[in-house]
């Protein structure tokens, strides 16, 4: 499977090979055929799926082009919207909405069965509707130009780095990267193997090391719930996610820079925050400046006097959860956010001069952690039941061996990760060392190679963000 993190890394490297042997127009058909073959390697439906949508949007957005009367543009925009979120809408949702009308229909004798119909959800299709949304937007408003070229729209959409779990690119910033030939650096292709490599450290070493405490603390592997239960799995959860996510999004920069294409920077640091609002700006970039420009804004932003924009906040980060996941949980994290966002924005937290002593400073950072990690029990538990569970479990003292050795474990992986972060925020590098001598950097990518082969927990481990 494609997916598998050793088996992606080898179609990288083929793909790569093969890529700068090519002319401009080479290159470019030959890797929308490798994209469209990563995607449909799991199931070829789903690569029908997304070429249906693909060849939609490319239609539509040459239409609003083409078209002078703006009531037929706003009608078209309309059409384009409702087909991507009807399809985005059933094929994640469907079973969601089955399953919480199935006890209300019971209570009124109606036998709706849970999970009669089971839709499959196909990988990444959060990501390329989002990307084409933002896409028909643009055009809408004039902010680029309709593709007039079906194969470098498609390999717009289905780019194979950034197919499955991101970051979502903006139009104006992939697009003429698509439309334009590549340059083959040596430096450029260099950085690009050392984003890689920190991205398997991420997510092979810290991540699923961390997954193994945050797997037992969640699924009853260390016991009845107990302050240091939820502690533990709250605290290897946030870097389990972290490390994940981030990770990923580093070797999908990195793939993306060995064929010459440049993706926006997706995590800064985000448990270095020291508000919500500072967290949004550090964490899954893509995805909350996209909620910001396409929804926030839309809606009314800060325009419209202080109760709009606390509805504007709410109704973003609710909807910002559920894209997460078809599951009230995550909805409920989203609305812990927008509650955060508006108190933030109600106390004028943000306006208000921060003293900038070491000491406020980090007291603003432990607290934001703490509260982005209390929102994270939300998200990763399986139900409100086990949430009630794990925040009751907060008042409860119990001891046990298995807690010390929990612990130090989790430290000896999740510690490297926030000195990293320390490292970054100080030198503002997109990778360790990125600013060193040749020597260090090829320290630190023998040391992360043998990282990654020492101590790297379950290569079976998906990315966190597939499942979105």
């Amino acid at each position: 499977m494609l997916f598998d993190t050793p088996v992606y890394i080898l179609f990288v490297c083929i793909v790569v090979l093969v890529y700068w042997r090519l002319g401009f127009r080479g290159q470019n058909r030959f890797l929308l055929l490798a994209s469209y073959l990563f995607y449909g390697w799991w199931d070829w439906r789903f690569l029908l799926l997304m070429l249906a949508s693909t060849c939609i949007d490319y239609l539509i957005a040459i239409r609003i082009e083409d078209t002078e009367d703006p009531a037929k543009k706003r009608q078209l925009l309309w059409l384009s919207l409702a087909i991507n979120f009807s399809i985005l809408g059933f094929f994640k949702y469907c079973n969601f909405f089955i399953d919480s009308l199935a006890a209300p229909a019971h209570f009124f004798g109606i036998g709706l069965s849970k999970g009669f119909l089971q839709i499959v959800l196909p990988p990444g299709i959060s990501f390329y509707t989002f990307q084409e949304v933002a896409y028909i937007v643009d055009v809408y408003h004039g902010k680029l130009p309709a593709s007039r070229s079906f194969g470098q729209y498609s390999l717009f959409i289905s780019l194979f780095p950034h197919l499955i779990a991101g970051p979502i690119q903006r139009p104006s910033h992939l697009l003429p990267q698509v439309q334009n030939p590549r340059r083959f650096d040596p430096n450029t292709v260099f950085d690009g193997i050392m984003l890689i490599l920190e991205g398997l450290v991420r997510k092979c070493v810290i991540a699923d090391n961390c997954a193994l405490i945050a797997n037992a603390a969640f699924g009853g592997g260390l016991g009845k719930p107990s302050i240091m239960v939820t502690l533990l799995g709250m605290y290897a959860f946030a870097w389990q996610i972290y490390g994940d996510f981030s990770g990923y999004s580093s070797i999908a920069r990195g793939s993306a820079q060995l064929m010459g294409f440049h993706f926006m920077v997706n995590f800064r640091q985000p448990y270095l925050a020291e508000s919500l609002q500072d967290f949004w700006r550090r964490w899954h970039i893509s995805l909350s400046t996209w909620l910001r420009d396409y929804l926030y804004i839309p809606l009314g932003g800060n325009r419209h006097g202080a109760l709009k924009t606390y509805r504007n906040l709410m109704a973003t980060m609710l909807l910002g959860g559920l894209w997460h996941g078809a599951n009230w949980t995550f909805v409920a994290w989203g609305g812990i956010h927008g509650g955060g966002l508006a108190a933030e924005r109600l106390l004028g937290i943000e306006h208000k001069p921060a003293a900038r002593s070491v000491a406020g400073v980090w007291i603003r950072r432990i607290f934001i952690f703490h509260l982005v990690g209390l929102a994270w029990i939300f998200f990763r538990a399986r139900s409100f039941g086990q949430v009630a569970e794990m925040l009751g479990a907060l008042g409860t003292w119990d001891w046990n061996d298995k807690y010390l050795v929990s612990l130090k474990f989790l430290m000896m992986f999740s510690v490297p990760l926030f000195l990293i972060d320390l490292w970054l925020e100080r030198t503002g590098d997109e990778y360790v060392f990125q600013s060193a001598t040749l020597a260090k950097r090829l320290a630190f990518a023998t040391a992360g190679a043998l990282l990654v082969a020492f101590y790297g927990a379950n290569q079976a481990n998906a990315f966190i963000y597939f499942q979105f």
